[in-house]
């Protein structure tokens, strides 16, 4: 492919939302951020957003800095190197995976969906703005 027409090309690619349940009891949540992985890039991204005002709406007593910290490590999850710690050596796919994986904690990925973009990474701030701010 030329250049040109890899800029333009459209690439599959998958996300899930990143949702915080302060309380599993009452399955209230609030979207907080977007995972993105796009095989033909090797891209995978976080991008978050906790509208704490929210978050305290949902629950007076949620701790909102450990949330802040359990989205922060997803995000460098996704950036690999040191901020990945074990996770570091692994490709953009096993990382999305590993974080996409059901888990019972207040920081959770909901169902994967899939779409076509020529930019991943314009996308991942596109389906932030759309779906969690």
């Amino acid at each position: 492919m030329t250049e040109a027409v890899e800029a333009t090309a459209r690439h599959v690619f998958e996300y899930a939302l990143l949702r915080v349940v302060p309380r599993i009891e009452r399955g209230e949540q609030i979207n907080a951020g977007v995972l993105l992985y796009c095989r033909a890039r090797s891209f995978v991204a976080a991008r978050t957003h906790l509208d704490e005002a929210r978050l305290l709406a949902l629950d007076p007593h949620a701790d909102v800095a450990g949330v802040h910290a359990a989205l922060r490590a997803v995000e460098g999850v996704c950036a690999g190197g040191a901020a990945a710690g074990q996770a570091a050596a692994d490709d953009a796919g096993r990382r999305f995976r590993w974080l996409i994986a059901p888990r019972s904690t207040v920081v959770q990925p909901g169902p994967v969906h899939t779409g076509l973009t020529a930019d991943p990474a314009a996308e991942v701030e596109r389906l932030l703005g759309l779906l969690v701010r």
